[in-house]
């Protein structure tokens, strides 16, 4: 009778030891916003993605990334955010050890990911603002995606399997619920489906949290405002000698100062997005209390924004989605 009793107690702290108190109104434009995100990265996807098959010279190697970033926001969606959305509609579901170490390592895995693509777009748009030597066809595109892109891209999905090797095996179904409230932004902030983390130590929980907080949070949004600056200031640069000189890249001014714009809204929204969720949990992780129990309900919506709102940020600047979406309107 103890053991069954101790059981379902378990049971109750695996299941609300951190359940995010949210209103129905709350998780219903939650919901809105999931949905909206996997809605609208599809249709990137998609759009972009048959205009690179259709095209014979390979498509435009910013097209690559963006499909790489889009996509990882639909796997982060359909992966975690639509899990969320379960448990928030009052659907009690506890998965085995083994399916929580896959789980955990996959959201690990996937929002990692997520970081680090949108930092490699905003990277690239900077390298092709400084050249000056190449002519405009090969400015934007090539016969072929050239392999430096695509082993860069895959080192990007490689390396970050192999940080989240650990989520994988230092994490369980809640039988140990020790390091439940151990959190990552990277993760999840709180444990879904009853997966908790289960390191050895406190402290090998603790450095592992601040690694991903250092490698995976601090890191890409300062080498991302960086870039940004950098990008700001070359196009600066490029305006003062264009009155001077006629070559062609100069020429692209315009041109690329629209889609700086894009790739500077984009990844201003990622940093304040991915800001406000690493302040919210990180402050709550050392400023334990009930009463701030809404900085997760801050940091749930911050994790969203990015997903939700990046199609549209991209749709102003790129001709294709843009044709896309005025021809669904037209009908």
């Amino acid at each position: 009778m103890e053991s069954q009793m101790g059981d379902e107690n378990v049971d109750e702290l695996v299941g609300m030891g951190l359940r995010v108190s949210m209103s129905p109104a709350q998780t219903t434009f939650y919901i809105l916003l999931v949905m909206m995100g996997i809605l609208g990265n599809g249709t990137v996807v998609g759009v972009i993605g048959r205009s690179i098959i259709m095209d014979r010279g390979g498509g435009r190697n910013s097209d690559i990334i963006i499909i790489n970033m889009a996509l990882s926001n639909v796997l982060v969606s359909v992966m975690r955010n639509i899990l969320l959305i379960i448990s928030d509609v009052g659907l009690e579901l506890y998965s085995s050890k083994d399916w929580c170490q896959f789980l955990m390592g996959v959201w690990v895995w996937l929002r990692s990911v997520n970081v680090w693509s949108t930092l490699f777009l905003s990277v690239f748009h900077l390298q092709t603002l400084r050249r000056v030597a190449p002519a405009i066809g090969n400015l934007s595109r090539l016969h072929s995606p050239p392999k430096t892109l695509l082993v860069t891209l895959g080192l990007i999905w490689f390396l970050n399997y192999i940080y989240c090797i650990p989520a994988h095996i230092f994490s369980t179904n809640g039988e140990v619920n020790s390091t439940e409230t151990l959190m990552l932004v990277s993760g999840t902030t709180r444990p879904l489906l009853g997966c908790v983390w289960n390191f050895p130590r406190s402290f090998s929980g603790l450095a592992y949290a601040t690694t991903s907080m250092v490698i995976h949070e601090t890191i890409p949004i300062i080498l991302m405002a960086l870039t940004n600056l950098a990008s700001l200031y070359t196009l600066y640069a490029h305006s003062r000698m264009r009155s001077s000189a006629q070559d062609a890249p100069i020429k692209r001014v315009p041109a690329e100062r629209r889609a700086a714009k894009v790739i500077l809204s984009l990844s201003w929204l990622f940093i304040a997005s991915w800001g406000t969720s690493i302040i919210s949990v990180n402050y709550f992780n050392y400023n334990r209390s009930s009463s701030l129990e809404f900085l997760l309900v801050i940091a749930r919506f911050a994790n969203v924004i990015f997903i939700t709102l990046s199609p549209a940020v991209l749709a102003v600047g790129h001709r294709k989605l843009r044709s896309f979406i005025k021809s669904l309107l037209s009908r």
